[in-house]
């Protein structure tokens, strides 16, 4: 090999001399014996460094990066100790003119090339150091003293953010929480282009994507979440050692526009992060945890996890957040005035019948939603831009010149100090004559039931989530369900907000068709409809409804139905959330036949990793009366 690299180098670059190729490879086999004999190529931070994951039925390991140009070696990408050997060897090429293009290999590989040194301690004067005058210009302008993990919330309408995101911000020396928005942020995403919904989700689970690592200024990403997605974000400060934070920098760099094929469910932004954290700090085992599956929030979570990694959290509420908290804050003729301004009324009519004293918040209030209202395209530019002119002379004209600040009180629990994403559910109960029992797993993520603290009140996102039945009498399990997706979004309408609610699953079900047969059919579900009132006391909502049921015991092989259904959710008690709700829908193509059901549930957290649940339901379907009871013990892991 050594023969080789010395021919390449002599045929790339003629000036070197017949002596000069000679001594490298004599140095380069000196360094090779030594990482050798220090088992370099299995250490953990050779292994982090290179994306290298143990595979998961043959021996060995495979870099996740998926990028040829990030592998020096041919069989570099399953090869670790070869890897290493084309490393050292590219760290010896003649020194270059750095171009926006063109990096030496110490320069390109800054990371690999420090840690190696560190290790093997390189005689400069066989293996002379390259300036690397693009990276110390960057090193030099972030200026970074800190690390930050950043998670903004999830965000139900965009399929790659339902779950949430991570990202990382890079502090620096000189910013206090004044300017931290002037910082940077090295993010790990994906440029779905038009694709959206069940295509992205679909292209995505394939990895169709290409994913890559990039740093844009922060307030950019606080403006894309925060006020275009209404997304409340929260900072995770860590404690990072200013070599470990160096040493992240110097990787992020080499990672570049280094491609990675995006996975929705496995490789996506949160575990991309994870690893970024390993190369800092090598001791800490993060991506070995998630197998199959990984959540933003569960990373955050085992982050927070370790001892002493995380110095603060900072909540920083979305733009609609904190416009929610100023309405709240006024009563009901205050309101009403807000009402009357944005429908321009004069503002000394409008508010004539709220104090002085209150007139300045009544006003802020009023041109902070119509901000908002812009923003989200309910009201004209040109129209907006006249009634803020109106709006502002009006408050300039009172007496005390400062706006009236809303801070929205920080939630509690945080979201990493929430329940656990997975669930294991055991159960049993009587349904229709028969005793069973069951056996529940799902994977991700949270459903309007569980434990309150740390999600989206009224977003629910199930993936994956399969039961099995054991009945009596019958000596066998049987595949009750099997959701691939239930997404369920109850948003409660008020005077100034009006969203619509919706809800889409779809899955294996059983369904009904004479006595003691219960057959399997392939169901999908969907609608749309109003909510009203409030999570901490009654959410009513109601929906319009459609369900397609496609199986062979059913006539034509399907059902199509529609019809309403309606409910409410109450929260009694910290730990008691209950849902009564009923639901109709007539079958008129395919098997024609109607359903309906009554149902309550109920849920009891014990803590954050344990809940009780109860649900009683009746109804009638294909001339079949039932009756269900069901009593389970779910377990968040």
């Amino acid at each position: 090999m050594l023969r080789l690299v010395g021919l390449w180098l002599a045929l790339l670059f003629p000036a070197w001399s017949a002596p000069a190729v000679a001594a490298s490879d004599a140095y380069l086999q000196e360094l090779m014996t030594q990482a050798d004999a220090g088992n370099l190529a299995g250490s953990r931070q050779w292994r982090a460094l290179l994306h290298y994951r143990d595979n998961m039925i043959f021996p060995g390991v495979t870099g996740q990066a998926d990028d040829p140009r990030f592998y020096l070696a041919a069989d570099g990408k399953t090869d670790p100790r070869a890897e290493l050997d084309a490393t050292l060897a590219a760290f010896f090429a003649p020194p270059i003119v750095e171009t926006d293009t063109a990096q030496h290999p110490q320069c390109r590989f800054i990371a690999r090339y420090h840690w190696l040194n560190e290790v093997l301690r390189f005689d400069t004067a066989r293996l002379p150091p390259q300036p690397c005058q693009r990276f110390s210009a960057w090193r030099a302008a972030l200026n970074a003293s800190a690390l930050t993990l950043v998670f903004p919330s999830a965000y139900i309408n965009n399929p790659s953010s339902m779950f949430g995101h991570t990202l990382l911000r890079v502090d620096a020396a000189d910013q206090d929480e004044r300017t931290r928005l002037l910082g940077y942020a090295i993010n790990y995403a994906v440029e779905p282009g038009d694709d959206n919904g069940a295509l992205f989700i679909l292209k995505s689970l394939v990895g169709a994507y290409p994913g890559t690592f990039s740093l844009s200024p922060y307030y950019v990403k606080v403006k894309e979440y925060s006020d275009m997605e209404n997304r409340d974000i929260w900072e995770y400060r860590l404690n990072f050692t200013q070599q470990e934070i160096d040493r992240l920098l110097m990787h992020a760099w080499e990672l570049g526009p280094t491609r990675f094929d995006y996975y929705f469910f496995d490789e996506n932004c949160a575990y991309h992060l994870l690893s970024l954290f390993e190369v800092a700090r090598p001791s800490l085992e993060l991506t070995s945890r998630f197998r199959g599956w990984v959540i933003p929030v569960d990373t955050v979570r085992s982050l927070a996890e370790q001892a002493g990694i995380l110095a603060e959290a900072v909540y920083r509420p979305a733009g609609n957040t904190r416009l929610r908290e100023r309405l709240a804050r006024l009563d009901a003729a205050e309101r009403q005035a807000v009402d009357r301004l944005l429908e321009e009324v004069t503002p000394d009519a409008a508010l004539q019948e709220v104090p002085a004293e209150r007139q300045a918040p009544v006003l802020e209030a009023a041109y902070a939603l119509l901000r908002y209202e812009d923003g989200a395209g309910r009201r004209g530019h040109a129209e907006a831009a006249r009634l803020s002119r109106h709006l502002l002379l009006a408050r300039s004209r009172l007496a005390g010149g400062e706006d009236h600040p809303v801070t929205p009180a920080v939630p509690a629990p945080r979201p990493d100090q929430g329940h656990p994403t997975r669930r294991l559910a055991l159960s049993a109960g009587h349904d229709a004559g028969r005793d069973f029992q069951s056996l529940a797993f799902r994977p991700a993520y949270n459903d309007l039931l569980d434990p309150s603290g740390g999600y989206s009140e009224g977003a629910q996102i199930n993936f994956m989530d399969v039961t099995v039945r054991h009945e009596q009498g019958r000596g066998r399990l049987t595949l009750e369900k099997l959701t691939l997706v239930d997404i369920y979004s109850l948003a409660p309408r008020d005077g100034f907000f009006k969203p619509v609610s919706w809800k889409i699953n779809t899955g294996i079900a059983r369904t009904r068709l004479k006595d003691d047969e219960r057959v399997a059919v392939y169901r999908t579900n969907g609608g749309a409809g109003l909510a009203l009132g409030s999570w901490e006391r009654a959410v009513v909502y109601g929906f319009v409804e459609a369900t397609l049921d496609v199986g062979g015991e059913l006539e034509d092989n399907y059902a199509l139905g529609i019809g309403p259904s309606a409910g409410v959710f109450l929260h009694p008690a910290p730990a008691w959330k209950l849902n009564l709700s009923a639901r109709w829908q007539a079958y008129h193509l395919g098997d024609r036949h109607h359903e309906r059901e009554i149902s309550l549930e109920q849920s009891v957290s014990l803590n954050r990793r344990h809940a009780l649940r109860f649900t009683l339901s009746g109804g009638r379907e294909r001339n079949l009366e039932f009756t269900t009871a069901n009593l389970a013990w779910h377990w968040y892991f």
